[in-house]
């Protein structure tokens, strides 16, 4: 398995003189591989270190009694639920930690969880099977190919529909009841990307593009995913073409940072 990934701070963020706020980072588990990406709030000073706590505690928790590829279809979906309420619970630990041990905090500022607000999408690749877990707006993609095939592109995990109620955050009240998970059996699987929400504009098409109507949702641009997993098997998983895809023109639209983290099966 081919596993790369890669952060851009964003234009808008360069612009406004504010560091990245993404973080990435994958666990090798042998045969399985834990993948996260997590988006810091851009309007809380400290979600910067709040996303690499998030992606900390997510390779940390998912490396926990993963299921047997051999295993049931419910064992799977209860260890992913399951999963989801202990991210919530380690990264609100290691915030309330982290506040109440920074130096000259006071007694209000070390119990502010909220400005380590952080999303997160993680998932737990041992094929056939693939478990995502999400809280907020970081987004999912599972890549398949029949044998002579083209590869294909599916969303499993997609960003909230856009004009609803803002992005919940691992820190927001009732977090551990707003976790997002799916678990897929897939003999075809050929690769899992996570992505954070910066790069909906470079990676999801509109539906109409398509000719699906608007309800249907966003729609993964095969250009992008399959390109992106046909470039990581040509190289042996040098990061550096995702780096420049990131950091080109249409990127540049969003103005936010953007990471993209994959785990590619290099057998096709």
């Amino acid at each position: 398995m081919i596993v790369a990934g890669a952060v851009v701070q964003g234009t808008g963020h360069l612009a406004a003189g504010r560091g990245c706020q993404d973080a990435f980072k994958a666990a090798d588990l042998g045969g399985a591989v834990v993948l996260a990406v997590a988006d810091g709030a851009g309007s809380r000073e400290r979600s910067a270190l709040g996303a690499h706590l998030a992606v900390d505690a997510a390779c940390r928790v998912l490396a926990e009694g993963v299921p047997a590829a051999e295993d049931a279809p419910e064992v799977w979906t209860a260890w992913a639920a399951a999963g989801g309420a202990r991210l919530v619970a380690e990264y609100l630990g290691a915030a309330q930690a982290v506040l109440g041990a920074t130096a000259g905090a006071t007694a209000g500022e070390a119990a502010d969880v909220g400005a380590l607000a952080a999303t997160v999408a993680a998932a737990v690749v041992r094929p056939p099977w693939v478990a995502v877990v999400s809280v907020g707006d970081c987004f999912g993609t599972v890549l398949t190919r029949q044998a002579g095939a083209a590869e294909r592109c599916h969303l499993v995990m997609p960003p909230p529909a856009p004009g609803g109620p803002g992005p919940v955050f691992l820190s927001s009240p009732g977090a551990a009841l707003q976790v997002r998970t799916f678990v897929v059996w897939e003999p075809e699987l050929s690769g899992v990307v996570l992505a954070t929400d910066g790069c909906a504009a470079l990676s999801l098409d509109h539906p109409e593009v398509h000719g699906l109507p608007p309800e249907a949702g966003p729609v993964p641009a095969t250009r992008f995913f399959c390109g992106l997993a046909a470039t990581l098997r040509a190289n042996g998983g040098d990061a550096e073409p995702l780096r420049a895809l990131l950091s080109g023109p249409a990127a540049a639209r969003t103005g936010d940072d953007l990471t993209v983290l994959c785990a590619v099966l290099d057998g096709w």
